[in-house]
């Protein structure tokens, strides 16, 4: 038994516009954060009514946001808080971060790409890299800070300390993971070794390497307020560590918040440059 089929040519199934899938991502994209950001303050606001929690523990979101405007704005003869607005608790914090991970990531790209190059190097350096790595960041500031003193040194230190790891294993990871074929075929070309770390080897490692970078920006950031303990005002860390010393659980959330979403413009901002200066990836 045989089963015939007939297709209509002139009969073509529905095409879906690019137009609306382009508008229904777009609407996927930045409605969901956005309901999942109201439902959080849903939960919140739930949470905060029960009664279950003390307010000191659980304040309402109004709360916090009145604590916001408080510290960003002049109120009652009172500038911001401790006398700076949050912009400049902010500010500080940032320029801190940047100059820790600055230092850090090149160090550690540095790093990462003698030891993927160079099998002796990686052999010394790895130990203490994974030794480095397991160190919470309160276990040495204590100790930078006995070295360095209390001012702008020891902060960026710790940064710079925090970042340092993440960038130069990945970059190692990367070195190592570049394709054989093609460090051949340079080499068949009569390319150096120089010239095939350099055209082949970096190329092809800096998509895993920024990926090192975010996650170097990352440690660095969630160590800030541990790089901030001690004069540490104006900074969103120290600004955190002053307000949890008063049960100021307001300012706190408030810091926090301020972290968080520096945080997702920052690496928003270096995926924006990873697009950029690494087209290539995944097509190698």
């Amino acid at each position: 038994m045989s089963a015939v089929i007939d297709i209509d040519p002139d009969v073509t199934a529905p095409v879906v516009p690019a137009v609306r899938v382009g508008r229904r991502d777009r609407a996927s994209r930045f409605g969901l954060p956005v309901l999942s950001v109201l439902v959080f303050l849903g939960l919140w606001q739930v949470a905060a009514a029960s009664g279950i929690w003390n307010e000191v523990f659980v304040p309402y979101p109004r709360t916090v946001w009145n604590a916001a405007v408080d510290a960003s704005t002049t109120h009652d003869g009172v500038r911001g808080y401790q006398g700076y607005l949050l912009a400049e608790h902010l500010y500080m914090t940032l320029r801190r971060v940047f100059a820790g991970v600055v230092i850090g990531v090149a160090a550690g790209v540095a790093l990462g790409l003698a030891m993927g190059t160079v099998g002796w190097v990686r052999h010394v350096l790895e130990p203490w890299l994974t030794f480095l790595r397991a160190l919470p960041p309160l276990a040495y500031f204590f100790l930078l800070v006995i070295w360095l003193g209390i001012d702008e040194a020891p902060k960026i230190a710790l940064l710079a300390l925090a970042a340092l790891p993440p960038a130069a294993v990945a970059t190692t990871t990367a070195v190592l993971a570049a394709p054989v074929t093609l460090i051949e075929a340079a080499r068949a070309l009569g390319a150096g070794r120089a010239q095939v770390i350099r055209d082949v080897v970096v190329p092809a490692a800096l998509p895993e390497t920024f990926t090192g970078v975010r996650l170097a920006v990352g440690i660095a950031y969630s160590s800030v307020v541990a790089a901030e303990l001690f004069n540490g005002i104006p900074g969103i860390g120290g600004m955190v560590k002053d307000a949890s010393n008063y049960n100021n659980t307001p300012v706190v959330l408030v810091g926090i918040f301020a972290i968080g979403f520096s945080g997702l413009v920052i690496d928003a901002l270096l995926r924006a440059v990873e697009r950029r200066a690494v087209p290539w990836r995944g097509k190698i």
